[in-house]
């Protein structure tokens, strides 16, 4: 089986062991992963920002850039949500046809980590290993836009070594929403230490999630407050392996 990683530009730039750990884990399960390297910037922050002219062109990037592959897979419930979701919006406002087709055929073979892992690849216990007790909390992206529902709880179930804790109020937004935590500073810092209490309520050592973007935003938060918790990727996490642990 192959698979084409989209790393989103967030992860590329800020974050990039999360593609990597993306990649050891599919070749782990016997995936191929190709890297198309024209790829570039989904459009997301354009088109929330109300610039959907201006994403056109990123929309036409990825859809040449990934026309030729059986699946997309990205390590963010977000990207992935521009894409099915808000794609055949901004190829309307295009007005080409052609463009909206193009769209139409890719956006279902775009996937979301746990998505193709549970639903393509049909697989919960992907091996790994990962001594920590953890919490996850459910993007909002991932949760509302693309419903992937408890396939990241249920991956992380099946990790061997982990204690998971359930999240108090896990389905509350983390308070970053893009540039809604730029523009409504306030507002998010709020939501953000509702979310934050909840976590070290928990008294987990690690905050998981499937989106880096609200992990950077817990994750300032837990620092700036010197808990000791930390965020990391859910790919990050499926990864780990023993070896890697004791190494």
């Amino acid at each position: 089986m192959r698979a084409s990683l989209f790393i989103t530009c967030f992860n590329d730039t800020l974050f990039p062991e999360t593609g990597q750990a993306t990649v050891r884990l599919l070749e782990r399960l016997g995936v191929t992963v190709d890297f198309p390297r024209e790829q570039t910037c989904c459009g997301q922050m354009h088109f929330n920002s109300g610039y959907a002219g201006e994403a056109v062109p990123l929309v036409r990037r990825f859809v040449s850039s990934f026309a030729d592959s059986e699946v997309v897979v990205a390590p963010s419930g977000s990207c992935v949500g521009m894409v099915r979701e808000f794609y055949p919006r901004v190829a309307e406002l295009s007005g080409d046809r052609g463009l909206a087709a193009a769209v139409e055929e890719l956006r279902p073979r775009v996937l979301e980590l746990s998505e193709y892992l549970v639903d393509r690849l049909e697989v919960e216990d992907v091996g790994a290993y990962y001594p920590h007790r953890v919490t996850y909390h459910p993007t909002c992206h991932s949760l509302r836009m693309l419903k992937v529902g408890d396939r990241p709880v249920r991956l992380l179930r099946a990790v061997r070594g982990i204690d998971l804790v359930d999240l108090p109020e896990a389905r509350e937004c983390c308070g970053f929403g893009g540039t809604f935590a730029v523009k409504n500073a306030d507002t998010s810092m709020a939501i953000l230490t509702d979310k934050v209490r909840a976590i070290l309520g928990t008294g987990a050592e690690v905050c998981s999630a499937g989106d880096n973007s609200c992990l950077m935003h817990i994750g300032g938060a837990l620092s700036r407050q010197r808990t000791g918790v930390r965020g990391v990727h859910l790919a990050e996490i499926l990864a780990s392996t023993e070896e890697d642990v004791r190494a």
